[in-house]
């Protein structure tokens, strides 16, 4: 069984603040790291690095900091499936770090929206029934929802993390086979919280609804209804990409048992987050993969 990340590539570039900028201010701030990231390449790369065949389906340029971005993803083992862009910049992410660990992304997308299906179909050929198809919110809508029409024809289950949040995404959500999401990300979509967020969900005919709730956890709902997964207990450093090694670690720990996602994957998962979160830097702050074999 194979995973297909289709999503970004970035450049992140961390700096430290002490807090958070308002409106027309200018504050200092100092150079954390330089570290391979987008949420598709996190994605991707956690899938992997948890024993799980993943190929990576995005859009990069040719530019000096592209063909960065390519020789750091290429010691990882994922099998990627770029589509260069002749004519458009690297995709990149500034990220500020605050001294509770706290974050703000801000990312370029002129790569990620570029992709269309007419890029991604044959590079999906050898996909097959039963085979995870992986989204995020990088990609325009049309072509997220042109992706998906053509999983379910090839019967690949389908998991989306709508992050960042495009409102139009909302009717691409029912009959999902899992939608992994935060709090803020569930109320723009429904209007409501917690679990009352998380049924609603559920009665669009997705499969698996897990809703995160940071240091409190997270919430797994299903056929059997809802349950509360506690977080793991840990001193932040920096909390980028926590949510990306949540999500694929929860997947990870399915595939490698030969099931869906449970209670067991969310608990797996969140040691794997708390890992991430003690750490600075975007894939440098990832488990490796000794890590999670001991946690897998």
């Amino acid at each position: 069984m194979k995973v297909f990340v289709v999503g970004n590539i970035a450049m992140d570039q961390t700096l430290a603040v002490d807090r958070m900028p308002i409106e027309g201010e200018s504050i200092f701030g100092s150079n954390i790291s330089s570290d391979l990231g987008g949420k598709g390449t996190n994605q991707a790369i956690v899938l992997a690095r948890c024993g799980i065949p993943t190929i990576l389906i995005a859009a990069i340029g040719t530019d000096a900091q592209s063909q960065q971005m390519r020789e750091r993803l290429s010691r990882e083992p994922v099998i990627d499936r770029l589509v260069e862009r002749l004519d458009i910049s690297g995709d990149a992410t500034i990220v500020l770090k605050d001294v509770h660990g706290g974050n703000v992304n801000i990312t370029t997308v002129d790569c990620a929206r570029s992709l269309e299906i007419s890029d991604v179909r044959p590079l999906m050929s050898d996909a097959e029934a039963g085979d995870l198809l992986v989204l995020q919110g990088n990609l325009s809508v049309a072509a997220t929802s042109d992706i998906i029409q053509e999983a379910r024809k090839k019967q690949m289950r389908i998991a989306l993390n709508p992050s960042p949040l495009a409102p139009e995404i909302s009717p691409l959500l029912a009959g999902l086979d899992v939608l992994f999401l935060n709090e803020h990300e569930a109320e723009e979509i429904t209007g409501l919280r917690k679990r009352a967020a998380v049924q609603y969900l559920l009665d669009l005919d997705v499969d698996v609804v897990v809703l995160t709730l940071g240091a409190s956890g997270s919430l797994l709902g299903g056929k059997n209804g809802i349950v509360e997964v506690p977080a793991q207990v840990t001193e932040v450093a920096d909390s980028t990409g926590a949510g990306d090694t949540f999500q694929s670690v929860a997947i990870g720990s399915a595939l490698r048992r030969g099931g869906w996602i449970d209670s067991v994957a969310l608990s797996v998962a969140a040691m794997a987050a708390a890992i991430t979160v003690s750490r600075f830097g975007t894939s440098a702050a990832f488990p490796t993969r000794a890590e999670l074999e001991e946690l897998l």
